[in-house]
């Protein structure tokens, strides 16, 4: 499920989740159905709302729609241009990216707090209402704060914009619900070795873990492969990621 923006005027005709504009683009571009209304940012004033690689995306597309403008805006810092000393190898490192959607054109802008959407009588968006923040230092075991910037309050033209701002866990419903299927603190699903509460129902990659990326769902596919084999089989021949790192220890 993607993460919402809940301020004043989030209901307006224009206000997307960036997966329905990317999937629906997709379908596009092999000649499927749209499956609902269009989304096509031509000529419209463009704004990404979320700095992360699917933020990248809304971003390149809009521009190969000849978007009139492109602007991405995230509430985070800008991330450094090297990896900091507090994310090691092999984290993944919050640094600064520039993908080759950014250089196709894009206004892009941090520490941006979104305060509302504005729209017109007819329903549709044509602002955004923004200002500056400045992050707090935080307590060990607490989460950071921010102050708005005094004064940096206006509002951006804005035609069409699209939540890019991450997941927050699989979507409840459908067969998660019919299966009864037991669901971490963090709405994700349980499971231990890749085993739900319901034998013989396994679960790995995004539904099992939260976001994450396509290369750590391929191991967890590969991983609850071997643990699928080994319940059904009683032992498994399938490569395992311990026994890997043995050998190249």
């Amino acid at each position: 499920m993607p993460r919402d923006l809940p301020v004043p005027g989030r209901e307006l005709s224009g206000v997307h989740f960036a997966m329905e504009f990317l999937a629906q683009n997709n379908r596009r571009a092999n000649d499927m159905d749209l499956k609902g209304k269009e989304i096509h940012a031509k000529d419209k004033h463009v704004v990404v709302i979320g700095g992360g690689d699917t933020g990248s995306d809304c971003v390149g597309t809009s521009n190969r729609h000849k978007a009139a403008s492109v602007t991405q805006v995230e509430i985070m810092p800008i991330p450094p241009e090297k990896r900091p000393a507090n994310m090691p190898w092999p984290q993944y490192p919050m640094i600064m990216k520039t993908t080759t959607s950014h250089e196709e054109g894009c206004d892009r802008h941090w520490n941006i707090l979104t305060k509302e959407f504005i729209g017109n009588d007819e329903g549709q968006v044509t602002g955004l209402r923004i200002a500056d923040i400045v992050w707090q230092d935080a307590a060990p075991g607490e989460r950071p704060s921010f102050e708005e910037v005094a004064g940096s309050e206006r509002v951006i033209p804005c035609d069409m914009a699209f939540l890019a701002m991450g997941f927050l866990h699989p979507e409840p419903t459908g067969v998660l619900a019919q299966l009864d299927i037991k669901l971490d603190e963090r709405g994700n699903v349980a499971a231990e070795n890749f085993q739900t509460n319901q034998q013989g129902v396994f679960a790995a990659g995004d539904m099992r873990t939260g976001q994450s990326l396509v290369v750590r769902c391929i191991n967890e596919g590969r991983e609850c492969a071997r643990a699928i084999d080994e319940y059904l089989m009683g032992n498994t021949n399938l490569e395992a990621k311990a026994n890997s790192l043995m050998l190249s220890a």
